[in-house]
């Protein structure tokens, strides 16, 4: 039996009356939660799922979905994670990857997707199944990742690797047995989706919520008596303003007072020092527990530690359990590189695709594409990134992705998209668009085009129209010269 169900069957059986999943509309005790998984996988074996099938399993924080997820394991299949909200072109974009022909929608008033036809839950399109993949031999997971092709990689991760991971990580967080985790991370999110397991597989509650709203945040603390949350440093920053309010800081006093909050795991996107510190005197009860980490090497690589927070808070800490690591390139210590990681618990590679498996290592190592520097006492510290993605809010997004999404949109010559530092989202995205010859741009359209074609965290935050793309001293479209025109004002911003 797969590794990640022979955990959750286990926490089944230890607690079958215990809230498993409490969601906002839905709750399931682990005895609902394993007969909900039970029929999904009854379902799927009536389609005749072969073992290792990739299934799409739309998501967006519901009881359901997780019992989706235990479903298709028990089935034999792999889940493929895609939230509820993706557009039609995007999410067709995500079966020609996968050749998925079987999808999970566990909403009750699922539409039907695609080309898929609607057949309770388990909704199916008219083709075969794809061929047998070895790639996905043991595989838990496929979960698509922005790459600098501009197209999306589907990261394999397998189930022993992801469960290898969570025990690592329960080494030094110690999930108590029956604790309580708010979940607003979404579960597309590498994150999300340990952080789920970890406190099912401790037999926990995950209290789940479709996404993080600052005005209730606390009061989701309080009421539902939360050990423990995982939030990206964009959250944070959005409901740090609130925090002197009166409301607010009644609530933080209840939590000094009498919350059980122990816990505070962050995550996802750089978290500055002045920020860490900010969030400690808040919250001076809960551990701060600064994570850092890959979806292709199953997240959480290095930790920075509380008592560390002092001396080197805005580094992201030390190795996690069973990670190595080398700085690329550097020819001297404390010198800059490339940060390059060993793990146990690495990705099979990405789907259907060898070559850029095959670059993405070097002599065993995973090269994250970001910077770094050892500082005195082997505390690791980002200095840039080697890659161009864009982080908004924790959400990693390739500018080429959105380039090419808008090449193809009316009355557009050329695009060219890059991140521009924000103090909440971390980052924004701004797009600049050159008009076609006789063509005219409409902001309307723009955004209409992109709610089509891309998921909702890739949607443009800033739009500006030029004459000509800036371009560097090679003579081709440089995104940093776009990066310093928009800082500086001097392009025009579509209204």
């Amino acid at each position: 039996m797969a590794a990640l169900v022979e955990l959750l069957d286990a926490a089944c059986r230890q607690a079958p009356d215990r809230v498993a999943l409490a969601g906002e509309a839905d709750t399931l005790t682990y005895a609902a939660f394993a007969a909900r998984a039970g029929e999904i996988a009854a379902a799927l074996g009536k389609e005749r799922i072969e073992t290792n099938e990739p299934v799409l399993v739309m998501v967006s924080n519901q009881p359901g979905d997780i019992a989706a997820f235990l479903g298709v394991w028990r089935a034999g299949g792999v889940t493929v994670p895609v939230h509820r909200s993706t557009p039609p072109a995007a999410l067709a974009g995500y079966v020609d990857a996968t050749g998925a022909r079987l999808l999970i929608d566990a909403m009750s008033d699922a539409p039907r997707h695609g080309d898929f036809v609607r057949g309770g839950a388990v909704q199916v399109a008219p083709r075969s199944a794809p061929a047998a993949r070895p790639i996905l031999a043991d595989a838990a997971l496929i979960v698509f990742t922005s790459g600098s092709t501009g197209k999306p990689k589907g990261a394999v991760l397998s189930h022993r690797a992801i469960a290898g991971k969570l025990a690592a990580n329960d080494s030094y967080l110690g999930f108590g047995t029956g604790e309580c985790t708010l979940l607003v991370l979404n579960i597309t999110f590498s994150f999300g989706v340990w952080v789920s397991l970890l406190t099912l597989a401790k037999a926990g509650t995950l209290v789940m919520r479709e996404r993080f709203r600052s005005e209730t945040f606390l009061t989701d603390l309080i009421a539902e008596r939360i050990d423990r949350v995982a939030v990206v440093p964009t959250m944070m920053r959005a409901l740090m303003p609130k925090l002197d309010d009166a409301d607010h800081r009644s609530r933080l006093a209840r939590l000094a007072a009498d919350g059980p909050l122990r816990h505070i795991m962050i995550g996802g996107e750089f978290l500055p020092a002045a920020q860490g510190a900010d969030i400690e005197r808040r919250f001076p009860r809960a551990a701060l527990i600064d994570i850092y980490g890959l979806t292709e090497t199953a997240t959480s690589d290095f930790v920075l530690q509380p008592q560390e927070r002092a001396q080197h808070g805005g580094c992201i800490g030390r190795p996690a359990p069973q990670v190595t690591f080398r700085i690329g390139g550097a020819q001297r210590e404390g010198e800059p590189g490339e940060l390059q990681i060993k793990t146990p618990f690495i990705m099979n590679g990405y789907l259907d695709a060898p070559d850029l498996t095959a670059a993405a290592f070097d002599d065993g190592y995973f090269r994250t594409g970001d910077l770094a520097r050892v500082r005195d006492g082997g505390i690791v510290e980002l200095v840039g990134r080697a890659k161009e993605i864009i982080n908004r809010a924790g959400a990693k997004i390739s500018p080429l992705e959105i380039e090419q999404c808008f090449a193809h949109c009316q009355g557009v010559a050329a695009a060219l998209a890059t991140g521009v530092a924000d103090p909440i989202l971390g980052e924004r995205l701004h797009v600049l668009l050159v008009p076609a010859v006789n063509g005219t741009i409409d902001l309307s359209a723009l955004r209409a085009h992109a709610a089509a074609h891309l998921e909702k965290f890739k949607q443009p935050d800033r739009y500006y129209v030029a004459p000509d793309l800036p371009l560097g001293r090679t003579g081709k479209a440089d995104r940093g010269a776009l990066r310093a025109l928009i800082e500086s004002g001097a392009l025009t911003l579509i209204e």
